[in-house]
């Protein structure tokens, strides 16, 4: 057995070395910290090449063969769940044809060159002063949801629209044809079935059963909406760059001083100890910040995917995650928080599986898409309960949030809850579409054709205010044709949120959650299915109902739901027996810049961290919150 046990750790270290090299590239060319764009193709191949080794899933399976043999021993079962781990690992991702390979190799290649032609694309638009500024795909969704100009609002939506041209003049098309070709040189007819099948395990036919139904009970209520505010404010509010301003531009902007941007670190902190959370040492890497030819879009990856190793010592995690913040813009405190409870949530579930493989722990297939999202996404939900804004969002002068706000926020939001949903929705009918069209139809034309067609459907409206082409997921092949994940996962969330409310009544700094989350849903990592964890925790299968309430529940409904949620938290006496830390070391970057870390404390990294956002982005922060 001693021969088997060593081969399983050459594995797990063999996996630990090509994951970190193109992980740590990875995070340096998304950074914009590093233009290696070619040493990020080299890494990311290798990494591809050993996952994808077809003498390597020989070897396990002769491994488990081997190891059959052996009596039964708490060392043959936990050999036996680490080679099955290996083995599910690679099943997945195998490709085993020497044509298959060609394609993977062009395709990275392919992506690659494309990610470094869109750093250098400068999209502008008009902000609250006035002026034309370069701006980021964040500060354009920013601008679209907050600036009271419709003529500022729409500079921002043409960004999106030239975007998605130059997406589709700029060597997409190609790539989707290869991705088509590679998945039919693995046995598939188009890149979203294989994809499917690949990260959630299920169909094509399995899946749209389960969004077909979420459409159906949902779209009356997007209906509904779209026909009310089109009275109320006329049919103009139904252009996509007026739809989000209406949704909640006024709201957001009356609600920006009680979520500053500088004290969103501290927030994040301090709620996340107060549930339980904690990071099992983790090394955590966070860039917080917008700058130039960043990447546009918030992630969370690891590069040390956390294990026990094979003489048992604990191996921590090292996660990195970011965001595109813009400290003196308008709604930029409330996406900094929900990026920090987002990534957070990813980095909390891999800091915290507690397997004995590094197989289990990465956020690559065979990890489910809307297993892992099911985690961030619970865990940014809880910004939106009220007793969670009346215990943390408050002003410079240490002000609460005012009742009445939380109700306007209510009758902003709840009724485009539908429509929220639907936008995450209408991703997967686009992608599914665009994969089977054949290559000839496949035009710059027929496909803006099919984008809007398709928003029309599921939408409702013309133009969507977040284009489909437009959303990054798409031009790269591990989000790509996976975006339905999200919405499977905020199923599973309220699945979540209503197990632990029918339990304890409450979710905002409640310890116990932590905890229970660490126990059944991060630590058996992908060792587990989706359907497995949940059962687990909240007894019940994946089911839809939860979120469909969510979506289908009116205004008073949600108001009185608040209220009383409120009005418990009043007189509740919170624990105190919550981690002192978030037992991790962590620190806050600006690119190469370091302008924070905890070596001292969390409440000094938190200090400090605002600190520096005041000295550079004079609003950007807000005083008056105690530290514990």
């Amino acid at each position: 057995m001693d021969r088997i046990k060593a081969a399983f750790d050459r594995l797990n270290q063999g996996y630990l070395a090509v994951h970190k090299a193109k992980e740590d590239l990875f995070w340096d060319t998304y950074m914009a910290i590093s233009d290696d764009h070619d040493g990020f193709a080299r890494a990311e191949q290798a990494y591809k090449d050993f996952i994808s080794a077809p003498t390597r899933l020989a070897e396990v399976k002769k491994l488990l063969g081997e190891l059959d043999g052996y009596p039964a021993s708490e060392e043959k079962a936990a050999l036996d769940h680490g080679l099955r781990g290996w083995l599910a690992l690679f099943e997945c991702n195998i490709i085993d044809n020497a044509e298959a390979k060609a394609h993977l190799r062009d395709l990275i290649d392919m992506e690659a060159a494309m990610f470094a032609r869109r750093r250098d694309v400068v999209m502008t638009h008009v902000n609250e002063q006035g002026e034309t500024e370069e701006a980021s795909l964040s500060m354009l969704s920013t601008n679209l949801g907050t600036n009271r100009r419709e003529a500022s609002r729409k500079s921002s939506h043409d960004a999106l629209l030239g975007l998605e041209h130059w997406v589709l003049d700029n060597g997409f098309l190609d790539i989707v044809a290869k991705r088509n070709a590679l998945a039919r040189a693995l046995g598939h007819p188009n890149f979203f079935d294989y994809k499917v099948a690949k990260n959630e395990a299920m169909t094509v036919a399995q899946l749209f059963a389960i969004l077909d139904d979420f459409e159906v009970r949902t779209r009356e209520a997007n209906q509904r909406t779209l026909t009310a505010l089109a009275v109320k404010k006329g049919e103009t509010a139904l252009l996509p760059f007026n739809l989000r301003f209406h949704m909640s531009g006024d709201v957001t902007r009356q609600m920006d001083p009680y979520l500053p941007f500088g004290k969103a670190l501290e927030r994040w902190v301090n709620s996340f100890r107060r549930l339980g959370i904690t990071y099992r040492g983790a090394l955590m890497q966070l860039d917080l910040l917008e700058r130039k030819g960043k990447y546009q879009n918030g992630f969370c990856h690891g590069p040390i995917p956390a294990f026990f190793d094979g003489a048992g010592h604990w191996v921590p995690a090292q996660v990195n995650f970011t965001a595109e913040g813009k400290p003196d813009q308008v709604g930029s405190g409330a996406r900094a928080i929900n990026t920090l409870f987002h990534e957070g949530g990813h980095a909390a579930h891999f800091a915290n599986v507690t397997q004995n493989a590094p197989c289990f722990s990465q956020e690559f297939p065979p990890t489910s898409m809307a297993y892992a999202e099911t985690q961030s996404m619970f865990c940014d939900s809880l910004l939106d309960d009220a007793d969670w804004l009346k215990r943390y969002a408050k002003d410079e002068a240490g002000q609460t949030i005012p009742d009445t706000l939380i109700r306007a926020r209510i009758e902003s939001v709840q009724p485009f809850r539908a429509f929220q949903e639907r936008s995450i929705l209408v991703v997967p009918y686009f992608e599914r579409a665009l994969y089977e069209l054949a290559d000839a139809e496949r035009t710059p034309e027929a496909v803006l054709a099919l984008a809007r067609a398709t928003e029309r459907k599921i939408l409702g409206i013309a133009v969507s205010p977040r284009p489909l082409l437009a959303i990054p997921h798409l031009l790269n092949q591990e989000s790509a044709a996976s975006y339905h994940g999200y919405l499977l996962a905020n199923m599973a969330v309220y699945q979540t949120r209503a197990y632990f409310e029918r339990t304890f009544g409450y979710l905002t700094d409640n310890p116990a959650i932590g905890p229970l989350l660490a126990r059944h849903y991060w630590a058996p990592g992908n060792g587990q299915s989706h359907d497995e964890t949940l059962r687990g925790l909240t007894g019940e299968g994946f089911s839809a109902r939860h979120l469909a309430e969510e979506c289908n529940r009116t205004v008073e409904e949600t108001w009185q739901k608040a209220c009383e949620t409120m009005a418990a938290a009043e007189i509740r006496s919170y624990s105190t027996q919550f981690p002192p830390s978030l037992d991790a070391v962590i620190r806050i970057v600006h690119g190469a810049e370091l302008l924070a870390d905890n070596q001292s404390s969390d409440g000094a990294m938190c200090a400090a961290f605002e600190k520096w956002v005041t000295d550079h982005f004079p609003r950007g922060t807000a005083a008056g919150e105690s530290k514990e």
